[in-house]
């Protein structure tokens, strides 16, 4: 063994100890990992106790409960299905019959409808916004809803979407009414109540949904409060199962793009925020501690939070039928709750039922802005959209303009910040137009395949001697690339834009149709885009100027096609994106131009000519690592050597 291998394995050997001991876990993220394997085995042992006490319940218990009766119903076929209901639902017997009606809580922005069988919210409409085709903008619609508690009750499996609750009102000004609404400013508080047979003033057993709404946030109080439901509710009970069904209705004018950004989205109690796939059906076993859980849109979410968090959760989301065209799809959450049987259990909980707009959500610091595409999944674009534009949007937004001048204004200042790089691109790619005769040269002086590396080092020995940088022009574009991003990402995320209109678009949120089509062209779509059509025919200009300005070599014709493709190739993409985002690329293009042409005007290229032809003349020290390099070339060109002589 040589010298270097002995010290090569000794370096090897240091990096090895060296990566071990900087990439330990500190005792902080030792005891944070232990503490995370103790809790999913916590919840495997708790979910295997679910199991046994479902298996250990008779099968005659769980068939399903017949639907509650109606005073509507004829008197004898009522006076028999209330003797069967009484043996069917024990303590829950006189709650079974009951008036269906509703009660409505509304703020500022939000209107709720609450059903008094199940206590549920029915229905929930955003007062400040509007479908696609105009109609009132709801979250769920009560036929689509479910929302239910499941647990056994004297041998008896109960769901409370079965039983009639009894309003209860704890702000005396709205007592005994069927309709209560705030303005900004005030609050209130309202309850469901489902009272058990078992039931006195003195002895309150019911089970409450608390309602507590403020004047202007969509962020409601929900807590759900079992009293006095020790000799009810049996006490082999370990837990109560929350159902939360909704089939999302369709919001938006493009149904695809919608579907393909709605989805479940979940967040563990010390962990970061996840989803479930948009693009096709999909599923979760939750086993460790959930705080919120949040059916989610494309710009409005119906989420629910737990101040204690869930124990495990099983999450669905499946596509409607392509015929179904007023919903997207269908989402649930079976939540297990842990329940005490022994005491009175409450559980605080909050609904947040409105739109995913960054700084509304970000308010309640509790990580629900993540559900908006920004870009997370690298830490650049989510700082560049979180921290540079989304403030400044918001900072024009205050200024009442039309939201097409606000892109106008955001997309100046970008190029405005920008101008030091894009005159740094400019100035690199003015001095290789310079040495472009010279690069030809040198291709007619090595024309040959062999003479490859011959012409490689003497192109870098001209770049050298001329003190030109050849990646100086790429490292400009590089850096842009994370703006450019930020912002494809920002524009059909952006609730801002939603039917907000501007010039021929009337919703700058989704795509503008200046003809629709009676067929349908693969890859393109049903429409026609103008927008897109602009930004298309921009970007080719630009294409055609920037090959003209850095001089197009004959020997690359296919990457010069390519060039002039992706444009088109771009337009189909395009053609169904929001038309805010092709409406930016287009100013942004027109901008460039206009920058190009000023740089023009500032930048001597027969003085820049001159300090080239004088750098030349100059001699050049050779760095360690050039000299390398040419050593190293030389040795190749004598291996080949070598090797043709035998």
């Amino acid at each position: 063994m040589t010298r270097d291998n002995i010290i090569g394995l000794v370096l090897i050997v240091a990096i090895l100890v060296g990566f071990s001991i900087l990439t330990a876990p500190t005792e902080e993220e030792r005891m944070e990992a232990q503490r995370i394997r103790d809790s999913i085995a916590l919840a495997q042992q708790a979910e295997e106790e679910r199991m046994r006490a479902r298996e250990e319940v008779p099968d005659e218990e769980e068939e399903i409960l017949p639907e509650a009766v109606t005073p509507d119903d004829p008197e004898d076929a009522e006076i028999d299905a209330i003797e069967r209901l009484r043996e069917r639902m024990g303590l829950f017997s006189e709650a079974a019959i009951g008036e269906e009606g509703f009660i409505t809580l509304e703020n500022e922005v939000l209107k709720l409808k609450v059903s008094k069988k199940g206590g549920y919210i029915h229905s929930a409409t955003l007062k400040k916004y509007q479908t696609f085709d105009q109609k009132p903008l709801q979250l769920f619609k009560g036929e689509e809803d479910r929302f239910t508690f499941h647990f056994f009750a004297g041998n008896r499996n109960i769901s409370t979407e079965n039983l009639f609750f009894e309003p209860y009102y704890h702000d005396a000004r709205f007592s005994g009414q069927d309709s209560i609404s705030i303005e900004k400013g005030d609050s209130t508080s309202f309850s469901m109540r489902l009272y058990t047979d078992l039931h006195t003033p003195e002895n309150p057993s019911y089970i409450e949904f608390y309602y507590g709404l403020k004047g202007k946030e969509y962020m409601i109080d929900f807590h759900v409060n079992f009293v006095g439901t020790t000799d009810v509710i049996a006490l082999n009970t370990t837990y109560i199962t929350l159902d939360w069904e909704i089939k999302m209705p369709r919001q938006e004018r493009n149904r695809e793009h919608e579907q393909g950004n709605s989805t479940i989205f979940y967040k563990y109690a010390n962990d970061d925020v996840s989803r479930l796939r948009e693009r096709r059906d999909a599923s979760e076993r939750l086993i460790t501690t959930t705080r919120w859980i949040s059916f989610k849109q494309q710009f409005f979410s119906s989420v629910l939070i737990s101040e204690d968090g869930f124990s495990n959760a099983d999450l669905v989301s499946e596509f409607v039928a392509e015929e179904d065209e007023d919903y997207l799809k269908n989402m649930s959450a079976s939540i297990d709750l842990d329940y005490n049987a022994r005491e009175d259990n409450f559980y605080p909980m909050k609904f947040y039922l409105g739109p995913n707009q960054f700084r509304e959500m970000q308010a309640y610091n509790l990580e629900l802005e993540r559900q908006i595409p920004l870009g997370w999944g690298f830490f650049l674009t989510s700082w560049i959209n979180r921290f540079a534009v989304i403030p400044v949007f918001n900072f024009l937004d205050q200024f009442n303009l039309n939201y097409g001048i606000i892109i106008l204004l955001l997309t100046v200042i970008l190029k405005i910040v920008l101008i030091p790089i894009a005159y740094k691109t400019y100035t690199s790619q003015a001095k290789m137009r310079v040495l472009k005769p010279d690069i030809e040269e040198l291709g007619k002086k090595f024309p040959k395949k062999e003479d490859a590396m011959k012409k490689q080092q003497a192109t870098m020995a001209l770049y050298k001697k001329a003190g030109v940088n050849p990646m100086a022009g790429c490292v400009p574009m590089l850096l842009q690339l994370p703006i450019l991003i930020s912002l494809f990402r920002f524009f059909p995320a952006s609730i801002e834009l939603r039917q907000e209109a501007f010039l021929w678009a009337d919703d700058l949120s989704t795509y503008d149709s200046i003809l629709d089509l009676p067929f349908t062209i693969p890859f393109y779509g049903d429409h026609v885009s103008l927008f897109t059509i602009l930004m298309t025919i921009s970007t080719i200009f630009y294409t055609r100027f920037n090959s003209q300005m850095m001089g197009s070599s004959s020997q690359m014709p296919g990457m010069k096609t390519m060039m002039y493709f992706m444009p088109v190739m771009l337009m189909g993409i395009f053609n169904n994106f929001a038309s805010g985002l092709s409406y930016y690329y287009f100013l942004a293009n027109v901008i460039t131009f206009g920058q190009m042409y000023l740089f023009r005007l500032f930048v001597d290229e027969d003085a820049l000519h001159r300090r080239i032809e004088e750098n030349k003349k100059k001699p050049v020290k050779k760095s360690k690592w050039q000299a390398r390099m040419e050593a190293l070339a030389k040795q190749q060109e004598q291996q080949k050597r070598m090797k043709k002589k035998k």
